[in-house]
């Protein structure tokens, strides 16, 4: 009996991938396969934490006590790509899989989100709560959500011009600095505010009282060695701060935007689809960033079960792409690769399915993917 055959009769599985061209399971279905990874191990999640934060401090420390300018700025951008892989670890632990302990996560979280300034519990809500349970759902996931055509004309002038910017490929840095951290994350309007819990208000204290002792020591730092105070705050905080920045936008970026990536306008046709495994990117390297990153580019897998932990992405991600050929999204990463995404995907067309540019343009139709029909209204 041939593959195709045994696929359509056998469960799928690492012996049995499903073919192509037959429909996706239901997500309960596709988690099941990676329940054997969704094991956290508190010693290592601890000790990856303890050596990312030596790490950090070292390289801050740096900043402040060696003399040469261009090793400040190094070791100022080398701060701040630790600074992205701490919080990666407290991504885990927000989402209660770095441990297997709830509380000792809720802990270890806030530690691991300091360096990069970011209050916790509002970021649980954004991330958690909408950006994973709504996933490329316009007017819900709020993260990198293209605009259509009619919602760019009818945008001021500035506003065009920082949307222009945004997605220029350069942009990441501008983006999450100033759509995500200020307007959603420190000390949030009204507005951009999920509610007024006080804990919000606490973790928003946290990072401000983090913040404070961090430009203290650089101070200090600066008159005991006598050199400038403002060059080290500008290369023991700014550069560390924009470098993260800049690495988190451009990562929420290549996680969910491509030319083949649907977004959905109504939530009836985002049920219908599988947007845990056709709206994420997995992006590869030729060099070991993926590894450096702690696996946090194996995205299909994160979004099928955030349970499994960053230390088993790989594992969960072999383990989808292998059932599931040709249904996941993999790209190798390069500069060039990167730019002609940031040219096709700047606006969409969400009846038609397509990226456009910001002249309305079609510049490239993404997949669609439909998990069941939709149902049938019956009469009497």
């Amino acid at each position: 009996m041939s593959n195709h055959l045994n696929s359509s009769f056998a469960e799928p599985s690492l012996a049995n991938p499903l073919a192509p061209d037959l429909p996706l399971p239901h997500r309960k279905i596709i988690r099941s396969w990676l329940i054997p990874m969704a094991q956290g191990e508190t010693a290592k999640a601890v000790l990856l934490l303890v050596f990312d934060a030596v790490l950090w401090l070292a390289c801050i420390a740096g900043t402040i006590f060696v003399e040469s300018l261009l090793l400040k700025i190094v070791l100022g951008v080398i701060a701040g790509f630790v600074t992205g892989r701490i919080f990666i670890l407290g991504h885990d632990a927000c989402h209660q899989s770095f441990t297997p302990n709830r509380e000792l996560n809720k802990v270890l979280g806030r530690i691991a989100f300091l360096p990069s300034l970011t209050p916790y519990s509002l970021w649980d809500v954004g991330h958690n709560v909408v950006h994973h349970g709504q996933t490329n759902l316009k007017g819900f996931d709020f993260v990198w959500a293209p605009l259509s055509k009619a919602e760019f004309d009818a945008l001021p002038a500035w506003r065009k011009t920082l949307e222009r910017l945004y997605r220029s490929g350069w942009g990441p840095v501008f983006y999450y600095l100033i759509e995500i951290w200020w307007r959603r994350e420190y000390f949030p309007n009204a507005k951009n505010k999920p509610g007024d819990r006080p804990v919000f208000l606490k973790d928003n204290l946290l990072v401000t009282a983090f913040a404070v002792v961090w430009l203290a020591c650089l101070v200090a730092g600066a008159v005991a060695t006598g050199q400038s105070i403002l060059l080290g705050l500008v290369t023991g905080f700014v550069v560390p701060f924009l470098f993260w920045n800049g690495m988190i936008g451009f990562v929420t970026y290549v996680h969910h935007t491509h030319p083949s990536v649907s977004w959905y306008g109504k939530k009836s046709e985002w049920l219908r689809a599988q947007p845990f495994v056709s709206t994420t990117v997995h992006l590869t390297f030729s060099w070991m960033w993926g590894a450096l990153m702690h696996h946090i580019m194996e995205h299909t897998a994160h979004h099928v079960d955030m349970s499994v932990p960053l230390y088993r992405l790989k594992e969960a991600q072999n383990t989808l792409e292998t059932i599931l050929p040709e249904r996941i999204f993999i790209e190798k990463f390069s500069w060039a690769w990167y730019f002609d995404v940031a040219r096709k995907c700047k606006l969409y067309d969400f009846e038609n399915k397509a990226w456009l540019d910001f002249d309305g343009n079609k510049t490239a139709d993404s997949v669609r993917v439909v998990l069941s029909p939709a149902p049938v209204a019956q009469n009497g």
